[in-house]
């Protein structure tokens, strides 16, 4: 079975599905945003959240789940 990472919202889905999560801008916007306050990052949820944030965390989100499988910075 495959070890399943924190990933978006904390679901434990498996690396794969994270990955296409974080690869798609819609939703790496929004579940990158909620993941991010529900961590307790509210400033940088919020951020994410706004359009100006989301391109400022889309790449960073999208290498750190393809090197650690989990979001890392600010989350």
């Amino acid at each position: 079975m495959a070890k399943h990472g924190k990933g978006y919202l904390n679901l434990g889905l498996p690396w794969i599905i994270n990955l296409l999560l974080a690869i798609f801008p819609v939703t790496s916007w929004i579940l990158g945003g909620l993941t991010r306050i529900q961590r307790g990052h509210l400033i940088a949820g919020i951020l994410q959240l706004c359009l100006i944030g989301e391109i400022i965390f889309y790449f960073c989100d999208l290498v750190t789940v393809i090197l650690s499988k989990d979001l890392r910075i600010f989350a």
